[in-house]
């Protein structure tokens, strides 16, 4: 396979048995959005005044958020560091992170209590609280969507351009070019955006103060937060890029993936490191051995980012296998990481409890459940993934 081989839409029927059954799941979430917008957080959360932030912010913004860091950091890899042999690994990237931002702009609708206003956040400046890390996250995030969006819209007017004669045609022949001119000016957004509010939703669990756990709560929250996206966007290319080979039967980059997994267990192996020495440094070292909840969660992320940067650093890497294997072990210690700091290690006082209910538990199911639809549909119409059927497909 050649490391340029041009992106091809996968083609297909999309609505098969497994497509009807996320589309199922997803319809029983949306009559659940609907509903929680009409009664309101109270009837349909267990959040509080101890617990404001639960499994919508903690695993669909929070997470959703950082497991849609793929397109930043190939983007970083590609036009950084000019490693333009993984520039076929780009496309599907931002599509991931396309989709992961989008989801979570929905979810942070359904979280906040009056959804109807977030519109006037951009546009109404003489509102903002200057001081507020939440301000820089939204108006970072509501920015980012879009530019991913413009990112990925070559894919769009390229199927167009082929098409036959129209509107779509005529629109394509109109905004690529444009598109084309301004993609450098959009790749610099894009990595600049991305790095401001993933630090900043570090920031956030500071305010905590001593309601965060002292293994959890450091200065190094905004950096720490910053490395662990790092790290889950190269290791999601390469879990989604294994997902995709096997379910789409296509040519799999398994040398290119082997070559980012080298880069993907330095980078996950230093935030190990940093996390460690933090606790050093603070003289946290008791809390590491005190044999409690706390101590398990914090011990089980580090052993399944070490474990996973290990065996991308040996010749685990080269294989099938190992890849998927490792990086499904990186992106389980991130989201572990990002969960246990919001809700797990967080403790408002000894009155106040939150397990997310079922209504927040099917509404999380259907969110990551329309996701994988919307993906489905776009790689089979659209030229994302690149290379052609796998030779197991073509027999």
């Amino acid at each position: 396979m050649s490391a340029h081989a041009k992106a091809q839409p996968v083609g297909g029927p999309i609505w098969t048995r497994g497509f009807r059954l996320i589309t199922a799941l997803f319809a029983v979430s949306a009559v659940l959005m609907i509903w929680r917008w009409i009664v309101g957080l109270g009837a349909a959360t267990d959040l509080s005044d101890g617990y404001p932030w639960g499994l919508w912010i903690a695993f669909d913004v929070v997470t959703g958020t950082a497991l849609g860091c793929g397109g930043y950091a190939m983007a970083f890899l590609v036009y950084i560091f000019n490693k333009g042999r993984y520039h076929p690994l780009v496309r599907p990237a931002v599509l991931t992170s396309a989709l992961g931002y989008t989801m979570a702009a929905l979810a942070i609708n359904l979280d906040v209590g009056r959804p109807l206003y977030i519109y006037l956040i951009p546009i109404r400046p003489s509102w903002w609280n200057l001081n507020s890390a939440l301000l820089e996250v939204a108006l970072c995030v509501m920015s980012y969507v879009a530019v991913l969006w413009i990112e990925l819209s070559p894919a769009f007017f390229e199927r167009w351009e082929a098409g036959p004669e129209g509107f779509l045609k005529k629109l394509s022949a109109t905004f690529h070019p444009i598109v084309k001119k301004l993609m450098v000016p959009l790749l610099a957004v894009g990595i600049l955006l991305p790095t401001m509010h993933q630090s900043s939703l570090g920031s956030l669990m500071l305010l905590a103060g001593k309601k965060l756990h002292g293994l959890w709560h450091t200065p190094l929250l905004p950096l720490l937060f910053l490395i662990s996206c790092v790290g889950m966007g190269y290791a999601v290319v390469a879990f989604e890029g294994t997902l995709a080979a096997r379910v789409f039967h296509r040519h799999r980059e398994t040398s290119m993936l082997a070559s980012l997994g080298k880069v993907t267990g330095a980078v996950v192996m230093g935030w190990a490191v940093l996390r460690l020495l933090d606790i050093v440094l603070r003289g946290k070292v008791g809390l590491l051995f005190s044999f409690d909840m706390y101590g398990f969660f914090f011990w089980l992320e580090v052993a399944l980012s070490i474990v996973g940067a290990l065996m991308l650093l040996s010749g685990s890497r080269h294989t099938e296998a190992g890849q998927f294997v490792a990086s499904m072990l990186i992106v389980s210690s991130g989201v572990l990481y990002r969960i246990d700091t919001y809700l797990v290690a967080y403790n408002p006082g000894p009155n106040w409890s939150y397990f997310p209910t079922v209504p927040e538990q099917l509404i999380t199911l259907g969110i990551v459940a329309f996701e994988i639809m919307l993906y489905v549909v776009l790689v089979k119409t659209f030229p994302i993934l690149s290379g052609g059927t796998s030779a197991r497909a073509a027999k």
